[in-house]
């Protein structure tokens, strides 16, 4: 993960939602009753890649593990027939995964590859500017209230209800949205919570091309 556009680009938007982009090119296409064995793999990545992201400690593997989980979660809108929203979810996700990705990478490259999260204890302050654009995404990615994240979830439960669909259903939807919020908060707590485990010695300058990249 280099702090490239490229690479940003490619790991947000392009490489990886490839196969999303062509399931909604070719939704008439699809057989109905596979949008079943769709819903139960979308159910099965969300728990795995939740579950996991919230006990590692590499930090490019948790921003990964975050985007299967949410291209989980989008595949899952998907396998409810709601293309339109399924679409406007992947670009939320898109745009705001494509600034995380940047700004960690950045990261990395100033603290000399290493990628145990650990070792950025408190370097938002020593980073404030990526810092708060990765603390701001991860904030919108969790849907809090009032942003656009929160908007585009509260349409996916208003047609939970609206349709009638199972509970069992919702509640599998909120716990993937639980282990969301729960990975995103430890990212930010570790961002944030300044425990000395830093090392200044490993620290590269501010590279000021860099910047003008992320802006």
């Amino acid at each position: 993960m280099a702090p490239t556009p490229v690479s940003s680009l490619v790991h947000s938007s392009t490489l990886v939602t490839a196969g999303i982009y062509l399931l909604i090119n070719y939704e008439i296409l699809i057989d109905l009753k596979y949008k079943e064995y769709i819903l139960v793999i979308s159910r099965i990545t969300i728990f795995i890649s939740g579950v996991i992201a919230n006990f590692e400690i590499d930090f490019k593997k948790i921003i990964a593990l975050s985007t299967l989980s949410q291209l989980g979660f989008i595949i899952r809108i998907y396998s409810l027939g709601i293309v339109n929203l399924t679409f406007l979810h992947l670009f939320i996700h898109a745009f705001f995964k494509s600034i995380i990705f940047i700004c960690v990478g950045s990261l990395i490259h100033y603290i000399r590859g290493i990628q145990n999260f650990r070792f950025y204890s408190g370097i938002y302050y020593l980073y404030p500017i990526k810092g708060l654009l990765i603390i701001f995404s991860l904030i919108i990615l969790c849907g809090f209230p009032f942003l656009v994240g929160f908007y585009s979830k509260d349409l996916i439960v208003e047609y939970y209800f609206l349709n009638k669909i199972r509970i069992f259903r919702l509640l599998n939807l909120i716990i993937g949205t639980i282990f969301t919020v729960s990975y995103s908060f430890r990212l930010i707590f570790i961002l944030i919570i300044n425990s000395f485990i830093i090392n200044l010695i490993y620290l590269d300058e501010d590279n000021i091309i860099i910047n003008y990249i992320i802006l």
